[in-house]
């Protein structure tokens, strides 16, 4: 007896390892994702998912995805769902997402990950869910600033595997692979420290920095006229959305005020060694600091 063409299909997606995939929050993170995920055809569809209508409807016409829906029934048409919201709502929304799946996979791209994975370390589906971070992003958001390529060359940590089913597991490791990241494993305390150190200090010097200029330089004019590659690139994540960068600071509250205690610390070397024109000082903190070259070219 012949298959129906619904089922053929079907079959060869799974044979092919392309997945039904819901994207919760098509943003620039589950934007940007989304064209890989068509561009690497590990998606026989792609459902969106989203709270503001004005972002769904921007997703649909830069054909982000392939449709809206809303979250239950995007959750019952797909073999995936990705979870690309800010750290505060994955924390109330993950458990409520793996109440309501069978066998799905779910994941997140969380910047941060001890809260999250604690919330849910006793769910019965506990098993379905892979915390991950993709170690990319830019200062915009929404959907318009969806980026083609993103992730390709990225590290993408995965925390606490161990607690993740082995096909789960399988599946989420194949697919970044696929886009081009590099895969790193980690705990999620030791994930959000790193993260604190490489990403998050970065941010706040930024906005400190941002304000710091905007409150002395009074001229608009002058700031835009003058202002060097250098500056520009320092403080260009002062552009970041706050709805983002909030929640992450105060989930990762304890690392953030080590990091931000140790950079207030470096600050006040560089301040007292200008003070007392202390230049072989000077020169030894600039140096040490050069050593970055090493990680950094």
């Amino acid at each position: 007896m012949n298959k129906p063409v619904k089922e053929m299909d079907s079959l060869q997606n799974e044979r092919a390892g392309r997945k039904r995939i819901a994207i919760v929050g098509i943003g620039l993170m589950g934007g940007s994702l989304a064209i890989q995920l068509h561009e690497k055809k590990l998606a026989s569809r792609l459902v969106g998912v989203d709270t503001h209508a004005d972002h769904a409807h921007k997703a649909l016409e830069l054909e982000l995805v392939d449709e809206v829906m809303n979250l239950d029934e995007a959750i019952k048409v797909s073999d995936v769902i990705i979870l690309a919201i800010p750290v505060d709502k994955l924390v109330d929304l993950l458990p409520l997402v793996l109440d309501k799946i069978e066998n799905q996979i779910v994941l997140d791209l969380g910047s941060t990950k001890s809260q999250l994975i604690e919330v849910i370390k006793n769910h019965p589906k506990r098993g379905r869910y892979v915390a991950t971070h993709p170690m990319w992003g830019t200062e915009y958001s929404g959907p318009q600033a969806a980026v083609r390529g993103a992730f390709e060359n990225r590290a993408l940590i995965i925390c606490n595997a161990a607690e993740s089913d082995a096909d789960a597991l399988e599946w989420v490791r194949g697919m970044y692979s696929k886009i081009g990241m590099r895969l790193l494993e980690m705990e999620a305390r030791a994930h959000d420290l790193h993260a604190a150190y490489v990403s998050h200090i970065s941010h706040i010097t930024s906005f400190a920095l941002a304000n710091t200029v905007l409150q002395k330089e009074k001229e608009d004019n002058a700031i835009f006229e003058l202002a060097s590659a250098g500056f520009e690139s320092t403080v260009r994540l002062a552009k970041s959305n706050p709805a983002m960068w909030v929640p992450i600071f105060m989930q990762n509250k304890e690392n953030v005020l080590d990091v931000l205690k140790e950079h207030i610390a470096q600050l006040t070397r560089f301040k007292e060694s200008i003070e007392k024109d202390d230049k072989e000082y000077l020169t030894k903190l600039i140096e040490e600091a050069n050593r970055i070259r090493r990680i950094i070219k």
